[in-house]
């Protein structure tokens, strides 16, 4: 595959750490990421992948699940106990019904088949960008989720904006900005829409990593 495929137009700079045995495989995805824009760091066993995780912070961790002598789902354990939020989108050339049902239900957000394509890497990384407010800077990151996290709490309901405008005094045009995620509620429009819904605000922030 050719690194110089993929395009760099409407893409959002990610930090992206990537554990993978496969010396070659870890070479071209380092190549295409950082021509794509992201800043990217390989690792070959777990130990790195912890030590540079917690020195980085990624936004995204790419995890090999297929490793030789190390177990990639015992590694996923180890991330969700450590950093219970991280994004992880699941790399294997061996993709099985039952490992896709056991990384699942480890909140992993997607998983991708080797061999992949550029495009295809862009989607997944795209879409990861998107839901999880990557590479954004934090108020902009939250005016996103609550805005994503009011919307599907809304229409959950089956409720419309002017249902919900009625129920929490917010104006149609400030509920539909904040929806949009262009602005961000007061806390008195915050407390007021959250107790509408009877949603928690806490839950979120916390979704927003706050």
């Amino acid at each position: 595959m050719n690194a110089n495929a993929m395009t760099t137009d409407h893409v959002v700079p990610l930090t992206i750490l990537s554990l993978d045995d496969d010396a070659d495989f870890r070479e071209y995805l380092a190549g295409t990421l950082q021509g794509e824009g992201h800043d990217v760091a390989t690792v070959a066993t777990p130990d790195e992948l912890f030590k540079r995780a917690a020195e980085m912070h990624p936004d995204v961790i790419m995890l090999d699940i297929k490793m030789g002598k190390h177990a990639g789902e015992d590694v996923l354990r180890e991330i969700r106990t450590r950093w219970p939020k991280q994004c992880v989108i699941v790399v294997t050339g061996y993709p099985s019904l039952d490992s896709m049902r056991e990384t699942f239900k480890q909140d992993v957000f997607d998983y991708i088949s080797k061999p992949f394509s550029a495009d295809d890497m862009r989607r997944v990384l795209s879409q990861a960008s998107d839901q999880f407010g990557l590479g954004q800077r934090p108020m902009d990151r939250l005016r996103g989720v609550l805005g994503r996290q009011i919307r599907l709490a809304r229409t959950e309901r089956g409720w419309t904006l002017r249902e919900l405008s009625e129920l929490s005094s917010v104006s149609v045009s400030q509920l539909s900005s904040i929806e949009r995620g262009t602005h961000l509620p007061s806390v008195e429009s915050l407390v007021a829409i959250s107790l509408a819904l009877e949603a928690k605000p806490s839950d979120w922030f916390a979704a927003a990593g706050f």
